[in-house]
């Protein structure tokens, strides 16, 4: 992948050469990512170099407009360029300060034949990656105007293996991209170079078209985009191409490129969004509890669920559908409770013991009653946020829509969860974090059917470079989930490792799916549940392999949590402990798989043990086929000299 040093510069020199006015040199604040965007024979193309390699070939960039092709006969008529830096504190970020430190350069391509064509390209280059998008001014729009194709190719330098997100399926990839081609692609798509070279391709700010789909059907080693545009008469931006660069992995995880590219927090004043744990009631449904109890959709069960929440440092119980008529029935209305299920009294007493509701709203439901008239009714009741599922429309209509629903939450001061194939997360948790997280991915036990662990390892390298996911974790009762009403097929896994993909799993929401009763079985493991936090302070990736293995670390505080995650085979993993505080000792409280423990035919077996470490101390694991690790490290004094 690396090009020598001499015929990289003499590449750079001959793009930079040919015209001065009609050819960037665009750099990152620590001049480490270099773009090279050239119009040379008035053909607009780009290059990009990192850390001394090559990564992009000279690729053709632009648009089809109308009948228009900007990327030949073209002029570059302006350039401008300035630096930004800033700290912004998150509200449901990963960590809890982010910074925000690039440098943007603004280029007006407009055709030599005509100059009243025209569009902006803005670059905005990070240290960890770059994006631009395309800018169309009033004096742009003359009449009405579509972009018609997007023609940017991308020809990356050499072959590569790459992942993608797969709806409520198990990521697509391992693809060798010289060995198959394939037509669309629904991205974060992640591409490994080499063992130290990874790439996340995504959008950021999906609010005015569709999203797009990346494309890699054509012989060469390159990427392009479909895309589908609505028709414009006023200024407008399209989203950005965000591309996320990393050594590892996990450095595409940690990125906060995404979020940086939105806007800054549109709700005056955002103290109402609390990020926490919550209880669920659908997947509980038929279970029966040791004293006879069979929970079903009534307030009674509700309540059940709520006097467990409020002893277990449980922020929230999530009443999901039907507990206001059929989900799909037109006339099941949102603004009133199906016999059985008395909200007002449900929302008295859950208030009484300091846990919040969250109520399902469908989009069926939505639309037919009038999606403020029923926000309006849940915030009146007293809900703290919505589920929102199964929104219809084209996939234009899914971003407006998507929109108007966080919006009007915010108005309502409730927070939002969207499922059902939502319109990917795109950073836009910056803008209005009440937006706390998205079913991007197959829940556990959704769809009808159960995912395997290598899912549960991937989703965390690939679905979540995207943003925060709801993938329902947190099941206890493993052996005979399947017996209830909401449980389809059998769970693989271990028990513990559903206690690490609460850590792993990034998302304002903890959703946990299994009943009260089956947590009270194995207390002590639940200690560790109870323990983790409403909200983080960090997240890093100490060590991950797609589709084999991931350890997360996030602090909460001066103490921090730790969950690993294997594929179907076991393995032991040794931690350098260095991202403790120096000069602190800590008791770690280990929960991890027994010696027999199995995925498909002993999942409910573990051990606890403890240990006292510090930063100089290293810490090996075992973690069953398909099961887990989970480690809550305590600080509990200074080290002496």
């Amino acid at each position: 992948m690396k090009f020598k040093l001499y015929t990289l510069t003499l590449l750079v020199i001959s793009l930079i050469s040919c015209s001065k006015k009609d050819n960037f040199q665009l750099l990152s604040p620590d001049k480490d990512l270099g773009i090279y965007v050239s119009n040379q024979n008035t053909t607009c193309s780009f290059l990009v170099t990192y850390n001394g390699d090559t990564l992009v070939q000279p690729s053709a960039l632009g648009l089809q407009v109308m009948e228009t092709d900007f990327t030949q006969n073209v002029s570059f008529s302006g350039f401008t360029e300035k630096e930004f830096d800033e700290t912004w504190t998150t509200i449901n970020g990963k960590q809890l300060s982010v910074r925000n430190h690039y440098n943007e350069y603004t280029i007006k391509v407009e055709r030599i034949d005509n100059p009243l064509q025209f569009y902006n390209i803005i670059f905005r280059l990070y240290n960890d990656g770059f994006a631009y998008r395309y800018s169309f001014p009033a004096e742009a729009v003359h009449d009405t105007l579509l972009i018609k194709k997007e023609l940017t190719n991308i020809n990356f330098n050499r072959d590569f293996t790459y992942w993608a997100t797969n709806g409520e399926h198990h990521n697509l990839g391992p693809i060798v991209r010289s060995e198959k081609k394939v037509e669309t692609i629904t991205p974060p798509v992640v591409m490994q170079f080499g063992p130290e070279s990874f790439i996340a391709i995504h959008e950021a700010e999906i609010v005015e078209f569709a999203p797009f789909t990346v494309n890699a059907a054509s012989d060469n080693l390159s990427l392009s985009f479909n895309t589908r545009f609505s028709e414009r008469n006023k200024t407008f931006n399209t989203s950005w191409r965000a591309f996320m660069l990393g050594d590892h992995v996990g450095d595409l995880v940690e990125s906060d490129l995404l979020v940086n590219l939105n806007e800054p927090c549109k709700i005056d004043d955002p103290s109402w969004i609390k990020p926490g744990k919550s209880l669920w009631d659908w997947r509980v449904w038929g279970y029966k509890a040791q004293d006879g109890y069979e929970y079903g959709l009534n307030t009674e069960s509700h309540k059940r669920l709520i006097d467990f929440a409020a002893e277990n440092n449980i922020q929230y119980l999530l009443i999901d559908a039907d507990w206001y008529g059929e989900e799909f029935n037109e006339n099941s209305d949102p603004t009133s409770a199906r016999e059985g299920i008395n909200i007002e009294e449900c929302m008295e007493y859950s208030s009484e013991k300091g846990v919040g509701i969250i109520l399902y709203l469908n989009d069926v439901g939505a639309k037919r009653f009038g999606l403020e008239r029923v926000l309006k009714q849940f915030s009146d009741w007293g809900a703290v946020g919505v589920k929102y599922g199964f929104m219809t429309g084209s996939p234009e209509d899914k971003v407006k829509q998507t929109r108007r629903v966080v919006e009007l939450c915010a108005k309502y001061k409730l927070m939002v969860d969207f499922h059902d194939y939502p319109i990917p997360p795109s950073g836009d948790r910056r803008t209005y974090p009440n937006l706390v997280t998205k079913e991007f991915c197959h829940a556990q036990a959704d769809g009808l059917r159960s995912y395997f662990p290598e899912t549960a390892v991937n989703q965390v390298l690939i679905n979540m470079v995207a943003g925060p996911i709801d993938a329902t974790n947190g099941w206890f009762g493993l052996n005979n989930a399947q017996s209830r009403v909401r449980v389809f097929q059998e769970i693989p896994g271990t028990v513990v490792a559903e206690v690490a993909k609460l850590i792993t799993n990034y998302s304002g929401w903890m959703v946990l799916p299994d009943s009260p009763e089956e947590y009270a079985k194995k207390d002590d493991l639940f200690e560790c549940v109870r323990k983790m936090p409403t909200q983080y302070d960090s997240f890093e990736v100490l060590d991950a392999e797609l589709g084999e293995f991931v350890c997360v670390a996030r602090k909460s505080g001066e103490n921090w949590f730790v969950g690993s995650l294997t594929n179907r085979d076991s393995r032991s993993i040794t931690m350098d402990l260095s991202f403790l505080s120096d000069g602190k000792k800590y008791e770690a409280t280990i929960y991890e798989d027994a010696e027999d423990t199995h995925f498909m035919n002993n999942k409910e077996t573990y051990n606890i043990r403890k240990e006292l470490v510090d930063s100089k101390s290293e810490l090996t694991v075992h973690l069953a086929p398909g099961g887990g690790n989970a480690i809550y490290f305590k600080a509990i004094s200074n080290v002496k000299e």
